[in-house]
C-alpha cells in the first residue's frame, strides 16, 4: 500500500534540474523535466555522492563526485547497468509533490 507524503513544492525544483531532500531518514532526489517530476534515490551507488546536486543532461542526472550516470525516469545506471538506483513513486497535488517512501 502507498504511503505518499509531502517532499517539497514544486517550485523548489527549477526545470532541468534536480534537488537533494530528505524525507523519513531518507535521502530524496527529486527532478524537474520540463514539468515532469521524478524521485530517485539520492545516494549514488559509486561512492555516495548526492544525485539531486548533479547536472541533468535530457533525461540523465550526472553524479557530481564522479560521473556516475543515471536515468531520472527509471534509476536505471547508464555506465554500470547492474547498480540501478532505487526510483520511488511520485505524484503531484496541487504544488505539492509526494513521494511514495
Amino acid at each position: 500500500m502507498a504511503n505518499f507524503v509531502k517532499l517539497c513544492k514544486t517550485s523548489d525544483v527549477k526545470a532541468g534540474c534536480g534537488k537533494s531532500l530528505e524525507i523519513n531518514g531518507k535521502a530524496v532526489a527529486v527532478f524537474n523535466l520540463d514539468g515532469s517530476f521524478y524521485a530517485l534515490n539520492d545516494i549514488c551507488g559509486h561512492r555516495g555522492g548526492p544525485l539531486g546536486e548533479g547536472e541533468v543532461d535530457g533525461k540523465t542526472v550526472i553524479c557530481p563526485w564522479h560521473g556516475w550516470r543515471y536515468d531520472v525516469i527509471t534509476g536505471a545506471n547508464e555506465l554500470v547497468p547492474d547498480y540501478p538506483t532505487q526510483k520511488y513513486e511520485l505524484k503531484v497535488e496541487g504544488d505539492d509533490i509526494l513521494v511514495d517512501i
